[in-house]
Formats: structure tokens, sequence, C-alpha cells
């Protein structure tokens, strides 16, 4: 529109369109007669790191089975925009059998199943794609190496690996920090970083509350329930944490909880290295 002297506004550029690559919505699953999550909806966007919190039992690893498809639910719905093969997922780490004989140059290969097909040998492109997955995780050097033999954060990024072998570009990982060292940690969330930094979409699961605070951009509290989703600041609130945890913040660093009381009936556990009273 013009103005009194004829010069025309400037134009404001409109927000490009953000669609999400995950839609959760209304998502409830039970297990006979217990609840496991409560309409869930939640929007992943492309490029989004987000960290899942809760106690033991909230359903963190139930909604990330749920959206690879490896666990049915009674209402709701679940879209993921593309090929369902975008998504990668890596299960807990003491869900996976380590004492099966097998490389981990093969055990990236396997990932590949839908492009290789179950009875037939892979190629020569699947083992290039496989060692250009490795490399990304730091591992080129260990693919003749039992899968066994490796550290559990180097069994990790075998996984990560695993599903970069398949062209995904969503990882879904549950507790991958889980029983793995400072080190180990660290060298893991380094490797997470950039592969998010060059498009990679992250939903993980965690129990470490500063980890999720400091390196994530958006945090989901659930405890069957959507307690609160969005940035650390808006999610790490002394309501919000008492209601998840089910116990108030007892202390806090500046305006953000350094310690929690954890529920008394034990449906989590403290991996802050906190003592309770």
């Amino acid at each position: 529109m013009a103005g009194d002297d004829g010069a025309c506004c400037p134009l404001i550029a409109a927000e490009p369109l953000r669609i999400p690559v995950i839609a959760v919505r209304n998502l409830t699953i039970s297990y006979g007669a217990n609840s496991a999550l409560e309409d869930i909806s939640l929007d992943v966007i492309p490029g989004d790191r987000i960290a899942i919190i809760g106690p033991n039992g909230a359903g963190k690893s139930t909604l990330l089975k749920a959206v690879v498809g490896l666990v049915s639910f009674q209402q709701g719905a679940i879209t993921v925009a593309g090929d369902r093969r975008r998504l990668g997922y890596v299960p807990q780490h003491e869900n996976v059998d380590w004492n099966f004989p097998v490389s981990v140059l093969d055990a990236v290969i396997m990932g590949m199943w839908q492009e290789v097909g179950w009875f037939r040998r892979p190629g020569r492109s699947q083992a290039a794609k496989a060692l250009e997955a490795l490399d990304r995780v730091g591992l080129s050097e260990f693919g003749k190496r039992q899968v066994g033999e490796l550290s559990g954060g180097q069994r990790r990024r075998v996984f990560i690996a695993r599903a970069l072998a398949q062209q995904a570009d969503i990882l879904l990982l549950d507790e991958p920090f889980s029983g793995v060292d400072i080190a180990a940690e660290s060298d893991l969330m380094v490797i997470l970083r950039r592969l998010n930094s060059e498009g990679i979409t992250l939903l993980l699961s965690t129990h470490d509350l500063e980890l999720a605070r400091e390196q994530f951009d958006k945090v989901l509290a659930l405890r069957r329930k959507v307690i609160a989703f969005g940035s650390p600041k808006t999610v790490f609130t002394r309501d919000h944490l008492a209601e998840l945890y089910g116990k108030r913040v007892i202390a806090y660093e500046g305006d953000m909880p350094a310690e929690v009381f954890i529920d008394e009936h034990g449906c989590c556990e403290d991996h802050e290295g906190h003592q309770h009273p």
C-alpha cells in the first residue's frame, strides 16, 4: 500500500512453511489394562534436535517404537512425510544380542535389507555405502571387528551408521547415552550434533536432564501424557518438573533446575548423581 508521498511500504518476508516430518496426533497406547501413552500430539520439524525426558515407565520408549511401527496403538495417528525408510531407529543397548557373530561392516549392511533383499548377497555399492556410514561415525577402521568386541559407545555408533547407510535422515534413539562413560557420551554427542548440522533430524530419549537442557533445541517432557514441549527454557520449570517426577524441585542454578526429588514410588531413577534424603 502506498503512503502519502507515493512510496510503497516495504514487504515483510513470510516465514517459510515448515511441514512436519513426523506428526503425532492424539496417540493413545495401552498394554492390557495399563495405559502407556495418553492423547499424545507432537510435530517434529526438519532439522529438529529433540530430547525426550521423563521417569521410567513414562512412555518414552513406547513413543519411539510407535513412530517406527514396532508397536500398535489403539487411538490416534502417526504420519511420516515421505518414505518411512527415512526413519533410522537405534534401540536400547540391552535390547540387542551383542554376542551374535557378525562383523561391524556386516551389521551396517544388514540395515539395507530392503535395498539388497533377504536372499541376495550385498554388492559393492552396498559395501561402499556401509563404509561411508562407518566413516561418518568415526568407525572406518573397525569394519572387520566383531560387534561384540566394541565398547558401549562404539556399539551405539554402529547402529547410527546402520541407519545412515539406509539413507535415513531422521534418527530415533532410545536412551543412547545409558551405560556409557562421560568420554563416550561426549564423543557420541559430537557426532549427533554434526549429523544434525548436516540436516539429520534427531529425536532421542534420555534420563540426563543437564544434557537435554544444554545440547538440544527442544525438549519433550513426557509422563504418559505431554507435560510440556518446547525450548529447554520453557520446559525446565519448577512446576513442569514437579509434575513430571512427582516431587518439587529443591535447588536451582539461576533460573534453571539443578536437582529434583525423584518419585518415591520408584517410577524413575536418579541419573544426575544427586543425593536424596
